[in-house]
């Protein structure tokens, strides 16, 4: 079942990744990454209210101090790459920052898991989505100037390339890394369930001392119509983490999940040409064909 649970957890991460990119893509709004970690983390409260008072799932300060460090490694990853979005291009930013799922595959090697289990067309499909991914932002970040303008010219919004631009969703790519596989090694221990909520209410502390900052010190007012889709972001953020985290719990496929699911920008990519009309070139479609070819080998394994 890991390969349908990173499958989902991609197709949910997609659909954030573009109303996240809607949400805070205003750069006129100084605060808009902190309004959309706000309503990821009241949404995720809601979530984690209703698996323990519901779904009966047990949590203790122990499980939340234990999974802390995994959680803030998640939570400050996400902070960054909604602070980049409003100097970048979704379709630059997201491949950039699923980077990760390539690093993660080469930690879980470089540490000795799976070195000796992968078979040939296994390493082949986690070769592609880490071409893939890694040749997404290549490719974004050498594109021609014309292009670039032209995109820009499109979809309305206009960007200049800076370092602060690139280097937001590469930090972004190391933390996300560093959480992901930390959360490999962690839920060895502990249960998924119990991680998810967790990690879902430690989330909800920190929006709320986001909205505690945004609302009441800087007195900003609340918008319902800019508000909406960062809401639905966080929806789709939050069942994407519920299936994300029972697709890594199954450690023996921890290097072939991460790849699946960190390819989830390949749609992203899609998203953003679909709906924030941003051009795609010929190498784009060539990266994203390569990643779901890989999904479609491991999917097989699998079988």
């Amino acid at each position: 079942m890991w390969f349908w649970f990173a499958v989902i957890a991609l197709l949910c991460w997609s659909g954030s990744d573009l109303f996240s990119k809607i949400g805070c893509r205003d750069p006129g709004d100084k605060t808009s990454y902190l309004k959309m970690v706000f309503a990821v983390g009241i949404v995720m409260g809601l979530h984690a209210a209703y698996e323990i008072f519901i779904g009966g799932v047990e949590i203790t300060g122990t499980v939340v101090l234990t999974y802390l460090p995994v959680s803030m490694l998640y939570i400050l990853s996400m902070a960054i790459g909604y602070l980049g979005l409003r100097f970048i291009e979704l379709s630059i930013s997201s491949p950039i920052c699923n980077s990760s799922g390539a690093i993660v595959a080469v930690l879980v090697i470089a540490t000795g898991g799976l070195a000796g289990s992968l078979s040939v067309p296994a390493l082949i499909a986690v070769a592609l989505v880490c071409i893939g991914v890694i040749g997404l932002g290549i490719t974004e970040a050498a594109e021609d100037e014309e292009l670039r303008r032209l995109r820009q010219k499109d979809s309305n919004y206009f960007y200049s390339k800076s370092a602060v631009a690139i280097v937001i969703p590469v930090i972004y790519c190391l933390l996300d890394a560093l959480g992901t596989f930390a959360d490999a090694k962690v839920l060895e221990t502990i249960d998924e369930d119990a991680a998810n909520a967790a990690y879902e209410l430690t989330f909800l502390a920190v929006g709320l001392i986001c909205g505690v900052y945004v609302f009441l010190i800087r007195k900003e007012k609340p918008s319902v119509r800019r508000s909406l889709p960062r809401f639905v972001g966080a929806a789709f953020e939050t069942v994407g983490q519920f299936f994300y985290i029972y697709a890594l719990a199954d450690s023996s496929h921890v290097a072939y999940s991460a790849p699946i699911i960190s390819s989830y920008c390949a749609v992203s990519v899609l998203w953003s040409r679909l709906f924030l009309k941003e051009k795609l070139s010929w190498k784009h479609y060539i990266c994203i064909l390569l990643v779901f070819a890989a999904i479609v080998i491991l999917g097989i394994l699998d079988i």
